[in-house]
């Protein structure tokens, strides 16, 4: 520090009340000086260094900050006090490519900026070469869409239990972020079949072709113990009656909307599938699966491609569950509105697919 001293007479004074000018001034000669010496100095140098320049930088232009914080993130010997306080700054330009990739910047100091900043800052936290799973924690919790898919996306991130759950459970909006998550080498067979079980079809069936070859066979077997295909016996409902039943009042013109309402309130289900079979061009033993399994998404497609009208999709659902269980409002408001946001096209694409599946 005698060479600052040298350099830069009244240091001392400046540090302790100079005018902001002079403050200023100071800052843009003294990081100069660190900078071009960096590689040379011992960590008490550093040290010295770190104590001058955090009371100084504050007062130094915005440009100067971002040309400073640009340059420090790529050391592995910054002051690391100087590196803090320029993360923590609001400015993007500023705290951005110390969060990205600053090797000084501290655990604790990148969890308190994670769960104080915006999303910016979460963003360009998300780009590190490794995360942390205390950090990807406040990360999938805080981040928006822009955020949690970036850092799925890393590599070098670690997800704890609690944050590959919620990775998993936005998922199930996000078609982008499950093939993100789908991707990732740590996730666990439980946890893929967590995954697929919450997807679409059009959104496992590209999963799929995106996957590595050990991934897809990961895939395969998931999905076969989501149908049930290998945990229980093929459903042993007899669809016969009920076939013909839909093909009499087809022949007669009276198979449409207010036919299947009736079936479904009446608690009819080989008659309520039978007729959505009809109407889709779905085969009942496929329609029967999707409809029987935990989530009422299939209704809401298969409802959604033909142009049903909530009242007949919300029987379809209160008859998926039966009789004797009541549906939760809240369960039942998910599913209008997420009915009210699906588009026809999309629907009809998943039908589409559905119907190329094998009814066995």
């Amino acid at each position: 520090m005698t060479t600052a001293t040298t350099l830069i007479p009244g240091l001392d004074e400046i540090v302790r009340g100079g005018d902001p000018k002079r403050r200023a001034d100071a800052a843009r000669r003294i990081s100069e000086l660190f900078l071009q010496g960096a590689a040379t100095f011992r960590a008490d140098h550093v040290d010295l260094f770190d104590g001058v320049l955090t009371s100084l930088v504050p007062h130094a232009e915005f440009a100067a900050r971002a040309d400073l914080a640009e340059r420090l993130s790529l050391l592995a010997n910054a002051p690391r006090g100087l590196v803090g306080q320029l993360a923590h700054e609001d400015e993007i330009a500023i705290a951005g490519p110390l969060l990205r990739r600053s090797p000084v910047i501290t655990e604790q100091v990148l969890i308190e900026i994670a769960a104080a900043k915006g999303q910016g800052h979460l963003l360009a936290m998300s780009e590190r070469p490794a995360l942390s799973p205390d950090l990807t924690d406040v990360i999938v919790r805080r981040g928006d869409r822009d955020v949690v898919r970036r850092a799925a996306r890393n590599a070098g991130a670690q997800f704890s239990s609690s944050g590959y759950s919620t990775l998993i459970k936005r998922a199930g909006q996000d078609g982008v972020l499950t093939l993100a998550v789908g991707q990732r080498d740590d996730l666990s067979a439980e946890q893929l079949k967590d995954l697929l079980a919450g997807s679409i079809d059009v959104v496992r069936r590209r999963l799929f072709d995106v996957v590595k070859p050990a991934r897809q066979s990961a895939i395969k077997r998931a999905m076969s113990e989501i149908s049930g295909l290998t945990e229980r016996v093929e459903s042993q409902r007899d669809f016969a009656p009920a076939q013909r039943t839909v093909l009499a009042l087809h022949r007669a013109g009276e198979l449409n909307e207010s036919a299947l309402l009736g079936f479904a309130k009446s608690y009819k289900y080989e008659e309520s599938v039978a007729a959505l079979s009809a109407m889709t061009g779905v085969k009942i033993a496929t329609l029967d699966r999707l409809i029987a399994g935990e989530r009422y998404d299939p209704i809401l497609i298969a409802g959604k491609a033909v142009g049903l009208e909530w009242a007949t999709v919300r029987a379809l659902i209160l008859l998926r569950l039966g009789p004797n269980r009541v549906a939760s409002p809240a369960d039942i408001e998910s599913a209008r509105v997420n009915f009210a946001r699906l588009m026809p096209s999309t629907a009809e694409r998943v039908v589409g697919f559905w119907k190329l599946r094998p009814s066995g």
